[in-house]
């Protein structure tokens, strides 16, 4: 039997939060609006943004005072986290009248594998225009999918038109529409990986595709195959779906700094963030405790250092970025300028329990099930409310932590005190 051209849909959900914002308020409809931690303060980072506020230049991720000089008529709107999510969900379940094979990139990304529902469906392109109408329909917010043969153009072809829009690539048509565009469309070309293709002389996608394999391998090892894999439309990456807990094998989150940093005390503040996120993605993907701990360090001239060590299995955002500064401590050199941070976690116990010495001896509750008693009460407060609106002290001391949610994404918190006070390290805002 022939086997079947793969059709492969990207959905990206225009710009998501401001869009859930308008849906919620209806008087803002029209309005250049800003989503942001604290409206009142004006203080902190745009989280995102209406279309009309993309009209007055404003990026997210700027700050807010930028924003407000560039549109003083900028509307400053409070972030919901939990109606992002539910909306994501829901989203998500128009998506599952068309198929199961669905694999979540982030809050409003999906990849969707749509080979075999062709069949009942039809084609790519008309499966993506009913994907868009219904979610702007019943939903009332808006997304551009794109549509092709991978997944890596399925993406690409996502950002060709927004909003509101479905664009396709096929393997007709993709050296037209694609080779033209800058090597920067291409997933995974960052402003590093874009200055060291030019130097080289390759400034489009085209130039990438027809350069050199070895040179470009030269230049960027593994990651130039794979560019190069993708520039020449040979992506092959399935989407995942289906993953089971079992399957995954690590967790991480990593920043990129807004400055190079050197002090020892600021990469700890760093470093107990980062925990943050990487504990709360260990209790949503529900693997259990992790016994290994792996930290990633770039320096300000691009070069990447890795060091990783065993401990005693952990879910503790303190163990973990405890251990994460030990190491850092440990190999890195002193005075080193640090570029960017990461830690990721592996060797999951999916939850088979081990009696603890303390708990043998005290004959019920260990001091770890403890603290993590607590650090789960914390997790569903968050939930609720805003991962601002409780935080460790170590986090609080310093004001440019305090927007780093630990989903990923930038929260403005507000928070003026500079350290907490309680028993538990947390603060209340």
């Amino acid at each position: 039997m022939e086997k079947r051209e793969r059709v492969i849909l990207h959905s990206d959900l225009n710009n998501f939060f401001a869009s859930v914002e308008v849906v919620l308020n209806p008087e803002l409809k029209g309005k250049p609006i800003a989503v942001c931690g604290d409206p009142k303060e004006r203080h902190g980072i745009v989280l995102a943004k209406s279309e009309e506020a993309k009209k007055f230049g404003i990026k997210t991720a700027e700050t807010v005072y930028s924003a407000l000089r560039k549109c003083p008529e900028l509307v400053l709107v409070g972030s919901h986290f939990h109606e992002y999510k539910r909306y994501s969900g829901l989203v998500r379940q128009i998506y599952e009248r068309y198929t199961e094979k669905i694999e979540e990139c982030s809050i409003d990304e999906c990849a969707l594998d749509m080979t075999e529902s062709t069949q009942l469906f039809g084609s790519g392109a008309e499966i993506a225009e009913k994907i868009r109408q219904q979610v702007k329909e019943e939903l009332g917010v808006t997304v551009s999918v794109g549509v092709s043969f991978n997944k890596a153009f399925a993406k690409l072809a996502s950002e060709l038109k927004k909003p509101d829009a479905v664009t396709v690539i096929t393997k007709e048509n993709y050296k037209r529409v694609v080779h033209p565009l800058p090597v920067s469309e291409l997933m995974f070309v960052g402003k590093s990986t874009e200055e060291t293709l030019h130097k080289i002389g390759i400034y489009t996608i085209g130039d990438l595709a027809n350069a050199d394999e070895e040179l470009i391998n030269r230049k960027l090892g593994k990651r130039g195959r794979q560019l190069h894999i993708y520039a020449c439309g040979e992506d092959e990456e399935p989407v995942k779906w289906q993953k089971t807990k079992e399957d995954l094998k690590s967790i991480g989150n990593s920043t990129t700094l807004p400055k190079d940093i050197t002090d020892r005390e600021e990469i700890k503040r760093w470093f107990y963030a980062l925990a943050e996120s990487v504990t709360a993605r260990q209790r949503d993907a529900d693997v259990g405790r992790a016994n290994t701990v792996h930290i990633v360090i770039r320096n300000d001239q691009f070069q990447d250092f890795t060091w990783q060590t065993k401990i005693f299995p952990t879910a503790l955002c303190g163990d973990i970025a405890k251990t994460a500064y030990d190491l850092f401590c440990q190999h890195a050199p002193y005075g080193i300028k640090v570029r960017m941070l990461g830690i990721t976690v592996s060797g999951f116990d999916y939850h088979i329990e081990q009696l603890t010495l303390d708990a043998a001896l005290e004959g019920g509750e260990s001091k770890y099930e403890k603290k993590e008693r607590a650090e789960n009460a914390v997790a569903k407060i968050r939930e609720k409310y805003g991962y601002a609106k409780l935080q460790r002290g170590i986090v609080l001391e310093d004001e440019k932590l305090n927007g780093l949610d630990i989903r990923g994404k930038k929260e403005d918190t507000s928070v003026k005190e500079k350290t907490a006070k309680t028993k538990d390290d947390f603060k209340m805002e």
